[in-house]
């Protein structure tokens, strides 16, 4: 049934429509509807519903909210009218300004309190909206997801832990095929992929919109979903059609960095241990301006930190194991083994949102509906909650953190297992304690109260 609707031709549109629909009614009722966040459709949805929901898909399917992004919905629309003649940057083609990006973006969230603001929380969807329709109707290809989107980097990361993958069924087949039709685009109409993934050279999901181009574009019905051992790409350094060796990609590891390290600072936010530590920064400064306290804490959190304990770790694998490869290029190779802890620290705290604020969707809209004239329907019941006692969730939590722990730990081994047969213990040693510092960080965090952000319930 998957394959089936995979080939459909408007299996995207379909899946983008209702998104669509979903997101013009937060942002109309993030600018018109009540100001407090709980009672708010843009900020319940988007900061209780997205993040936990879109962390469990990647983690069970893959990237399907890239697949379903309502975003790329307008922008083709646009493009209908505005054709794109230019080609991205050269000087651009890297990951370095999405990862600006992506941690602005975290830094931003809580300077400006946006889980507590609809307002500008439907300002923020509307400059998705614009972005991706004004970037994508000068620059060919999806210059937009692949080098500038904040949330599609995060996807990309993300899904390198997913059980599935869009690639060949056959290896024979491509071999012998002489259109190419997946890079560069089939009959009645099929484009080829946009982010230049040659389905024959193509590996992992990095990148990978999971748009399905290439699925409809291939004649001969050889590209779809498969499963696959998820994570065995964070340990392979094949070259990858559109992304390389991961080895030769600072970008990609320091955005795993970011990814990881983002998540413990996104819920070090959430706890009350945080205002102790603004005020003794305010203290010790004498600055009492927030954007320079959350500055430094940011600087510390997403560069300082990363540079100090991933630098040591590399210079005792690289002492202990007798390696030959430069200590910044063992800190490069092993970063992408944070990738499955990092996901795990997304998905405990997110998780922890959702099922907190499960069903405050309920009163929400009814609230909405209120507003738009159904009064028949009489008064929201705003103390709709949780989906479970609130006791069960930091075990959900913890099990989410071991799960990506465990995960980081097997590809740890397997690069130090690659890169010193005789002598990985010694190579895997520090990156393991990392990894087990990092956990417990991460179990400390989650253990505190956490702030109820978008709903009516106390920490």
């Amino acid at each position: 049934m998957l394959a089936s609707f995979a080939r459909w031709r408007h299996a995207r549109t379909a899946l983008q429509l209702p998104l669509f629909v979903i997101t013009v009614l937060m942002i109309l009722d993030g600018l018109a509807g009540p100001q407090l966040a709980p009672k708010n459709l843009a900020t319940v949805l988007t900061w209780v519903y997205s993040r936990g929901l879109i962390a469990l898909a990647l983690l069970v399917a893959g990237n399907l909210f890239c697949l379903a992004c309502p975003f790329m919905l307008v922008r083709q629309f646009v493009r209908r009218f505005l054709a794109p003649r230019r080609s991205w940057p050269r000087w651009l083609r890297h990951k370095w300004l999405a990862l600006a990006l992506f941690v602005a973006f975290l830094y931003v969230y809580e300077l400006a309190n946006l889980w507590a603001t609809p307002w500008w929380t439907a300002w923020l969807l509307i400059g998705y909206f614009a972005a991706a329709a004004a970037i994508d109707s000068v620059y060919r290809g999806a210059s937009f997801c692949k080098y500038i989107c904040p949330l599609g980097q995060f996807n990309f990361i993300a899904s390198t832990l997913s059980p599935l993958e869009i690639k060949v069924r056959t290896a024979e087949v491509c071999t012998t095929c002489r259109g190419k039709e997946c890079i560069r685009g089939g009959v009645g109409g099929a484009r080829g992929c946009e982010l230049a993934l040659f389905q024959e050279r193509k590996f992992g999901n990095l990148d990978c919109t999971f748009c399905l181009d290439c699925i409809h574009a291939c004649p001969y019905d050889n590209v779809g979903f498969l499963p696959r051992l998820p994570a065995s790409e964070l340990w392979s350094d094949v070259w990858r059609s559109g992304v390389g060796r991961l080895t030769q990609r600072v970008d990609l590891a320091a955005l795993v960095v970011a990814f990881t390290f983002g998540a413990l600072l996104n819920a070090f936010g959430m706890v009350t241990p945080v205002y102790a530590v603004e005020a003794w920064l305010a203290a010790r400064l004498g600055v009492n301006a927030e954007w320079v306290i959350l500055g430094i804490i940011f600087l510390v959190g997403i560069v300082v930190a990363p540079l100090v304990l991933l630098g040591s770790a590399a210079a005792l694998a690289r002492r202990g194991a007798g390696l030959a490869a430069r200590a910044r290029a063992i800190a490069v190779r092993y970063s992408y083994a944070l990738a499955p802890l990092g996901l795990g620290v997304w998905l405990g705290h997110g998780s922890f949102h959702l099922f907190s604020g499960f069903w405050t969707i309920i009163p929400v809209v009814h609230s909405a509906l209120r507003d738009l004239g159904a009064v028949w329907l009489g008064r929201p019941h705003w103390e709709w909650g949780p989906l479970f006692p609130m006791p069960w969730l930091f075990p959900l939590e913890s099990g989410f953190l071991l799960l990506g722990w465990i995960g980081s730990l097997l590809v740890a081994q397997r690069l130090a297992a690659n890169d010193a047969p005789q002598r990985w213990h010694w190579a895997f040693a520090p990156w393991a304690a990392l990894l087990t510092l990092l956990l417990a960080v991460a179990m400390w965090l989650l253990a505190q109260p956490m702030e109820m952000r978008a709903t009516f319930l106390a920490g």
